[in-house]
């Protein structure tokens, strides 16, 4: 039976725990109740046919609790920056700061899925964590550090000093033939979004480079391990909802965790 159609045929949905994309948007929500660009995700899971649970940063006691009944997770983007010195390097002036409570969130998120082979869907930050928490390495800016001239995030598209526009550039991705992006997308190429500063450098362990943009930039990773589906992607598929190969992405993880869930049940 394939993913798609377990995904179709399993009555239960899967439930997808998503850590606050920062600590500050924690404490936002908690006076407010607004929950900002977290909704994305919840929504881009939800539509993909899971229940989203978001996990909390402070309480760790609580994070700890929920985190072992949860059938995959998506780690979200966020405007810090994984601390340098966890990837062997000192802060060069190119990084935002880091946010500890939300790295040591996606850190107990990725020890336990990697060990109960858990699904894992990492998105732009998040990515950026899962390749440090494998060992990999960034680069702390891409235009400084590359020289690119590819838009990757709003204010590349406008001089220095001069408002931002309201879209995200958006550029080409090409996958890798046999990938699972490439199986996802049926197509060697697509255009995605784009809205960060940092990418990866050197792949963590039993990371494959299964995406690149036109300018070289790493845009897509999967974990060859064991058979875990556990993918990291740099752009923002769950801003993406409408087009067919970000939809087609969330639903083949959504599927990946029930086919989880229904094995771990006939264990």
């Amino acid at each position: 039976m394939s993913l798609t159609d377990i995904h179709q045929s399993a009555p239960l949905r899967p439930r997808v725990g998503i850590p606050w994309r920062t600590s500050t948007d924690e404490n936002q929500a908690g006076t407010t109740g607004q929950r900002g660009k977290t909704e994305d995700y919840l929504r881009a899971v939800e539509k993909a046919g899971a229940e989203g649970v978001i996990l909390p940063l402070k309480d760790q006691e609580e994070r700890d609790r929920l985190i072992p009944t949860l059938d995959a997770f998506v780690l979200p983007g966020s405007p810090a920056d994984v601390a340098p010195r966890q990837y062997g390097s000192e802060n060069k002036g190119l990084s935002a700061p880091a946010d500890t409570a939300r790295e040591e969130t996606d850190r107990a998120i990725l020890k336990h899925a990697f060990a109960e082979r858990k699904p894992v869907l990492a998105i732009c930050y998040g990515c950026q964590l899962l390749n440090v928490y494998l060992g990999g390495t960034l680069i702390q800016d891409l235009k400084t550090e590359t020289g690119t001239a590819t838009p990757h995030q709003k204010k590349d598209l406008v001089p220095k000093g001069k408002p931002e526009p309201k879209d995200d550039p958006a550029h080409a991705a090409t996958f890798e033939s046999g990938s699972r992006l490439h199986a996802v997308a049926g197509t060697s190429q697509a255009v995605v979004n784009s809205s960060h500063h940092q990418a990866i450098q050197e792949p963590g362990r039993n990371l494959r480079v299964t995406s690149r943009a036109s300018d070289g930039t790493i845009e897509g990773v999967e974990w060859t391990g064991d058979s875990n589906w556990v993918t990291g992607v740099q752009w923002h598929p769950e801003r993406m909802l409408g087009d067919p190969f970000s939809e087609r992405l969330f639903r083949d993880f959504v599927a990946a965790a029930k086919a989880r869930d229904l094995v771990a049940h006939k264990m």
